[in-house]
Order: structure tokens, then C-alpha cells, then sequence
């Protein structure tokens, strides 16, 4: 009888641990001004918008020389970081890389480039609808990938130590 209970709490335990959802509470990369391989006019600020809540942001806006264009620390409100753009852009080539900390505390990041075509650094760059998601993808692809794979290895030792006791206690009640 103390065996059936044993195994009826134990399948009932396996069972709540398996369909319990792990929390994920990384962050991705919702939007981008200057989107993800836009065209624009010099900008004079980025703005990256997340879905969830950031802090500690840092946001580097290098040309293809590596020659570095931000201008003071970047500003995080919510989760919108802004980052100011040191003067006006010459044409080229540019490579946004960022990095946040997530409500759960891990870090998130990212890269992307734009393109500046003119040299006015008063003119708003315009976003293409279709390139946030090509952002949020891009973010997906650099954010933290490795707990994914600890809930996967945590799964498969549950379902093994379940089987086990589920067997040796079939064994133990079959030689009784």
C-alpha cells in the first residue's frame, strides 16, 4: 500500500515538474532607428525598443573603419534605449552593436547595420515596416541560447530518474 502512494506521489511530482513552463524572461530586440538594413539620412540619435523592461544599456555605432560615432552613455527608459549620435554621419556604412540587461539579469545582444546616404543631420530616417522583425530576429540569434539547453538536460534527468523509481518499484512489488 506505502509503495502505491510512493508511486502515485512520484508520477504526480514527474508529471508537475514536466509541464511546468521554465521562466524566460530575456528580452529581444522589438524595433531599431535606423531599422536593420535601412537607407537613411544621417540620424542624430538610436533608438532600440525592446519587449520587455532593460537597464544597464551600452550601444556602440561603429563606420567599417571600427571609427566610433556614439556620443555619451546610452539611456535607458523602460525599454526604449536611446543613444545619441556624435554629430553628423558621413555617407557609408554603419554597424550598430548593443547590449542590455534583462529583467532576469542576463544579458541580451545584438548587431545590425544601416546605410547613410546624404549628409543632412537634421532629416529623420525613415524605418522600413518590415524591418523590426528582421531586428528582433537578429537579436533572437545573439541573445543568450545556453539555458535552453540546461532545461533540456534538466527534462530528460527528470524523465530518467522517474523511469527508474517507477521500475525498481514494479521490481520490488512483483518479488513481494
Amino acid at each position: 500500500m506505502i509503495r502505491r502512494i510512493a508511486a502515485g506521489a512520484l508520477a504526480v511530482g514527474t508529471a508537475l515538474a514536466l509541464t511546468a513552463a521554465p521562466a524566460s524572461a530575456h528580452t529581444t530586440l522589438t524595433s531599431a532607428n535606423p531599422a536593420k538594413d535601412a537607407t537613411v539620412s544621417a540620424p542624430s540619435e538610436i533608438v532600440l525598443t525592446y519587449a520587455d523592461p532593460v537597464r544597464l544599456p551600452r550601444v556602440v555605432l561603429m563606420d567599417a573603419s571600427k571609427k566610433q560615432y556614439q556620443s555619451g552613455s546610452a539611456q535607458a527608459v523602460d525599454n526604449k534605449v536611446t543613444q545619441a549620435v556624435n554629430g553628423a554621419l558621413p555617407n557609408g556604412e554603419y554597424t550598430v552593436g548593443w547590449r542590455v540587461v534583462s529583467s532576469d539579469g542576463h544579458p541580451v545582444e545584438g548587431t545590425y547595420t544601416f546605410t547613410v546616404t546624404g549628409s543632412s543631420a537634421a532629416a529623420q530616417p525613415a524605418a522600413p515596416a518590415a524591418a523590426p522583425s528582421a531586428a528582433s530576429a537578429t537579436s533572437a540569434e545573439k541573445s543568450s541560447g545556453s539555458s535552453g539547453w540546461l532545461w533540456i538536460g534538466l527534462i530528460v534527468l527528470v524523465i530518467a530518474l522517474a523511469g527508474g523509481t517507477v521500475a525498481w518499484l514494479r521490481r520490488s512489488t512483483t518479488e513481494d
